[in-house]
């Protein structure tokens, strides 16, 4: 009986090891699988955003319109219409806007 119980234990031992060896090689498989169906596969498509595009800028305010109504300011002052505090409140109104 003892010989016996010894060759079930090393049967047991084999089978364990052979076992373990083997699910080690099919994990390392599945990964190298996995990792060349990534290489293959196509890159995903970049990703789609449903909200719109912000608005565009407004126009930049055009230069010159502004410098010929600062020339009809400084006119309208310089002929004595306008006085110094009134020209400065038009010319900052004119600037910010």
């Amino acid at each position: 009986m003892p010989g016996l119980l010894r060759g079930v234990a090393r049967t047991a031992v084999v089978a364990g090891t052979a076992t373990a060896v083997s699910n080690r090689v099919n994990r390392r498989q599945q990964g190298r699988w996995a990792a060349q169906q990534e290489a293959q596969a196509p890159p995903p498509p970049p990703p789609s955003y449903s909200q719109q595009q912000p608005a565009a800028a407004p126009p930049a305010p055009d230069m010159s319109a502004k410098i010929e109504q600062l020339k009809q300011l400084g006119e309208l002052k310089t002929q004595g219409v306008l006085t110094e505090a009134e020209f400065e409140e038009q010319k900052r109104r004119l600037l910010e806007a």
